[in-house]
């Protein structure tokens, strides 16, 4: 089998305040492999989003770590872990983030301005044709609808040819003709670009599209075939 993309080693996750401490992940341990499609599920307030965070860096366990490409997230510095998350890493959110003074063209040149690729425009340009947008590259996200809107934030996480592209309920928002045509083209751009997808979601007939599903339970992992 070939080294994994990501290696969750026994996170554990608690908050503490006045009412005492909550444990919101406990062991958690897991590791992902190149191309995967793996769903991430269970109830809300489970730790679906929390993992999902620590597996991004953007969150600090309380113990455990998590490994990405190899790199320990949590052995480099917050510069560190920004630059390497940029180098590897797509988001989708359900709230899209996209920014508002900012053209669909704008939002998806973004992150390849950051790596200071010359090739920003045209490269952010094919890949809103790619996904379906070719004709509305000036709009701003206020005149978009929502599923335009998603495919916007899809194709600004797509753009860097990410190693992973974590998801989070990336068609919550949406009703369900406009989120299936949303998640046919993330698996689609998913094959085409042999990134490996991890989607939480809540939707079971989503999450078994997916080639694993991890379903986490009372922030434990109960099955993760």
């Amino acid at each position: 089998m070939s080294e994994s993309i990501i290696s969750v080693e026994h996170v554990f996750k608690s908050v503490t305040d006045s009412g005492g401490t909550l444990d919101i992940l406990r062991d958690i341990d897991f590791s992902l492999q190149p191309r995967e499609t793996v769903a991430i599920v269970g109830a809300s307030g489970s730790g679906k989003s929390t993992l999902l965070s620590i597996m991004a860096g953007l969150d600090r366990p309380t113990r455990g770590t998590v490994r990405l490409a190899g790199q320990d997230l949590f052995a480099l510095d917050e510069d560190a872990r920004a630059a390497l998350r940029a180098q590897k890493v797509g988001f989708v959110f359900q709230s899209f983030q996209l920014l508002g003074n900012l053209t669909a063209l704008e939002n998806v040149m973004l992150p390849l301005e950051l790596a200071n690729r010359r090739d920003a425009k045209p490269a952010a340009a094919a890949m809103l044709q790619r996904v379906g947008l070719g004709e509305r590259l000036g709009h701003y996200p206020k005149v978009l609808s929502g599923g335009e809107q998603q495919r916007v934030a899809l194709a600004r996480a797509f753009v860097v040819h990410p190693e992973v592209l974590l998801a989070d309920e990336p068609t919550g928002s949406l009703d369900f003709a406009t989120g299936e045509t949303v998640m046919q083209l993330m698996f689609s751009l998913n094959q085409e670009l042999g990134t490996t997808l991890v989607l939480v979601t809540h939707d079971r007939a989503i999450a078994g599209r997916c080639s694993r599903c991890i379903t986490i339970e009372a922030g434990r992992v109960r099955t993760a075939g």
